[in-house]
């Protein structure tokens, strides 16, 4: 497979069980989808607050429950007391949360993450790398409710009454929970960025023989690798 080309990538499905160990994190390729089974944990902008800026012990000892952490806001009902049932479990974009992400892996054992959109090649590099951590993307829009069926249940939850349904951090028991696509495998390698470089290959023709910019402070430009997709 040349650089930037995701035509040929092969597509494994692993079936794996929290926490996910060194051996399991090292098979997954990125491209290939990944179903979950035991217990993970939400995390978002309130719960790293609490932990990282506020200095909270955390409520749960993180480590001995699980490695898994999903950026993700729960659509939950409380049926009695303390009984709670999750309809569906919809991402949030993970780079909002990069400046917290390695704390969470280096202090708490993190190591596998789900979310949406991916982080930073940067962030890929100094610290998945390092740790031999994956990054799991959601799949597609609107299949909340997908996800939602592998939720078999609430373990617990924590700083729910300060920070509310979306922010805090349950706790949750799941089985076949996914699909989940390998966006950053254990060697910091990522699948978008492969296709980023793909669509940046593709582009360049387009920009052959175009008049060089005119609005450059404005943002124009003539490289289609500094576009943004």
């Amino acid at each position: 497979m040349t650089p930037g080309d995701t035509s040929d990538l092969p597509m494994d499905e692993h079936r794996l069980t929290t926490p996910v160990g060194a051996e399991d994190l090292g098979r997954l390729k990125i491209g290939d989808v990944v179903f979950l089974t035991g217990l993970v944990f939400t995390g978002r902008n309130g719960l790293y607050q609490k932990l990282f800026e506020e200095k909270a012990a955390p409520p749960v000892d993180i480590p001995s429950l699980t490695n898994v952490t999903f950026h993700c806001s729960p659509a939950v009902a409380e049926k009695a007391p303390g009984v709670w049932e999750v309809a569906a479990v919809t991402a949030t974009a993970s780079f909002r949360f990069e400046k917290h992400v390695p704390m969470l892996m280096d202090q708490y054992g993190v190591r596998l993450v789900i979310g949406k959109g991916g982080m930073s090649p940067e962030v890929y590099e100094k610290h998945f790398k390092r740790l031999g951590a994956v990054f799991l993307n959601t799949v597609g829009y609107g299949i909340g409710a997908q996800y939602g069926r592998g939720v078999k249940g609430v373990r617990e939850v924590h700083w729910l009454e300060e920070l509310g349904i979306a922010q805090a951090m349950w706790v949750l028991e799941v089985e076949g929970f996914g699909p989940f696509l390998v966006e950053c495998d254990s060697q910091g390698n990522s699948l978008y960025g492969l296709a980023l470089g793909e669509s940046n290959e593709t582009l360049k023709p387009l920009y052959e023989g175009l008049p060089l910019p005119s609005l450059r402070r404005l943002g124009e430009v003539h490289n289609p690798e500094d576009e943004v997709f």
